[in-house]
């Protein structure tokens, strides 16, 4: 390779990694419930600094073992999407395991207190904003799509919409894997912790919502039992979601596929072209 090519190719490298910093922040957002600052990327659309619309916001969890960085290094095309969408994605740290819980044993994984309430209090007061849940989605991959579904369908008057890719979505059956316990003690010894904290048992007891609901998973991925769970529950319940099933595996390549199709279920919820009517059922 001559000196030309390489100088050619440097100078692409970094005019591509300037173009995509100057729409991506990293963040330090201060955590009152947990005591300690928490990362987070916050992608921005192209012309944010040259106009004065405000913008609805899409949260991305990551997932176990993964940190605030992941979404944007193994998908730098969400740069476009927050462009062409016209929105802001907002990817938070949700330490190595927290599993976006508010762990009753250990005051330093109150996860779910940081992006129900902190992280969306922040976002709005620095950010150009519509701060309403109806301009509000909340999804995340495996552990983050627990999150998605955990979170999201507690705080509806936060997240208008909600989703997961690949959920990960039964804590009970984790039990004491993943760190789980460490959230949430062990499996046998506290197992009233594990049923107060499952996605199952909330959807069992769930009252008809009018928030808008993505679940997405891979027919190849050992997640995909807890999905049809899920999916089930939720049809017993008569609460309206889409639910997708596609080939695919527990990996980046399902999920870089899966966000384009989430977020573009997101933006048609801005829109106001996806409305969910509550059903009018007897609970």
């Amino acid at each position: 390779m001559n000196n030309k090519l390489v100088t050619l190719l440097i100078i692409l490298s970094c005019a591509f990694n300037y173009s995509i910093a100057q729409y991506v922040d990293t963040v330090s957002i201060y955590s009152n419930k947990m005591r300690k600052a928490i990362p987070c990327v916050v992608i921005k659309p192209a012309q944010y600094n040259s106009d004065k619309l405000k913008y609805p916001v899409v949260y991305l969890l990551h997932g176990y073992a993964g940190n605030y960085s992941n979404w944007i290094k193994k998908v730098p095309e969400l740069t476009e999407y927050a462009t062409t969408m016209q929105l802001l994605i907002v990817c938070p740290d949700g330490g190595f395991g927290s599993w976006y819980l508010d762990s009753p044993i250990d005051t330093t994984y109150q996860y779910q207190t940081f992006v129900s309430k902190e992280l969306p209090n922040y976002i709005d007061a620095h950010y150009s904003t519509k701060a309403n849940a109806n301009s509000r989605a909340l999804t995340g991959l495996s552990m983050g799509g627990h999150g998605g579904i955990y979170v999201g369908l507690q705080y509806p008057h936060t997240f208008g919409a909600i989703g997961s890719m690949s959920g990960a979505l039964d804590i009970t059956y984790i039990k004491n894997r993943f760190d789980v316990n460490k959230r949430l003690g062990d499996s046998t010894l506290n197992a009233i912790n594990f049923t107060t904290h499952s996605n199952f048992a909330m959807i069992d007891t769930l009252k008809p919502t009018n928030q808008a609901i993505i679940i997405d998973c891979g027919t190849d991925d050992f997640v995909l039992p807890f999905n049809e769970v899920i999916h089930q529950k939720l049809l017993k319940r008569k609460i309206a979601h889409d639910y997708i099933l596609r080939p695919g595996n527990h990996n980046w390549e399902y999920w870089r596929n899966a966000v384009s199709f989430q977020l573009y279920f997101f933006k048609k919820y801005f829109d106001r072209k996806i409305v969910v009517p509550i059903p009018n059922t007897k609970q």
